[in-house]
This record gives C-alpha cells, structure tokens and sequence, in this order.
C-alpha cells in the first residue's frame, strides 16, 4: 500500500504555509529536523493528542508536500522532504526548523521517547 504524495512541482507556498500554521504540526516537523533523515513511527507523536487526532495532522503535512510517509507493515513511517522543499523553496525549511526544534511540545517528544527507551521500548 502507498499513500499520495504531491510531486515535488506541486507542492506550493500557500499549501505548505497553511499546514505550518498549526502548532502540533509545527512541534512534528522540528521533531522529524532533530531526528534528520531517521524516519519516525506515528507512534512517537501520542502525545499530542488521540490516534485519531495524529493522524489528521500526519495527513496534512503529508499532503502539502512537507513530509513523506513509507507504510511497512501496520506502522508509518514519517520523513521530512527536505530535498524536495529546499529545491522547491530555498531556506525556508531552515527558517522553520530554526523556530520549530526548540518547542515545548518538540522536547516533549523527546522526553518520552528517551524514556520508552530507558525502559526496553522501541
């Protein structure tokens, strides 16, 4: 199973603007820029809300060109297209992650994650 993306000419200012506007959606992309290149299970962003509620703003980011989601098996895994938007639109990921790696919510993430870890998690 694969999941649509927009092609890297597709993707627009207006679009990728309008899902950064999003505080939740915002914390996932500078929590995907701190883990650059390692892609990140759905999972690891329940904290912020129900399954349900994750998965919308893992669509939206999907949608507008900003992240890529790989299916393996019954997980997701998510990336930043960060190629593709820093052809598309040159420094403007780097402004974004700039604001977005130091959010509460982003550190947040970060605990958890360290903790399930700590404790055998994967």
């Amino acid at each position: 199973m694969t999941l649509p993306h927009p092609n890297a000419d597709q993707i627009t200012l207006s679009n990728v603007l309008a899902a950064l506007g999003d505080p939740t959606r915002l914390a996932i992309v500078g929590y995907l820029a701190r883990r650059e290149g390692q892609p990140t299970m759905c999972l690891n962003f329940t904290d912020f809300g129900s399954k349900t509620n994750i998965s919308y703003h893992l669509a939206k980011l999907r949608e507008a060109g900003i992240t890529r989601t790989e299916v393996s098996g019954t997980s997701r895994l998510i990336t930043l297209r960060r190629d593709e938007l820093d052809s598309r639109f040159p420094g403007l990921l780097d402004s974004i992650i700039t604001a977005a790696v130091d959010l509460p919510m982003v550190k947040k993430i970060e605990e958890a994650a360290e903790e399930a870890l700590a404790q055998g998690d994967p």
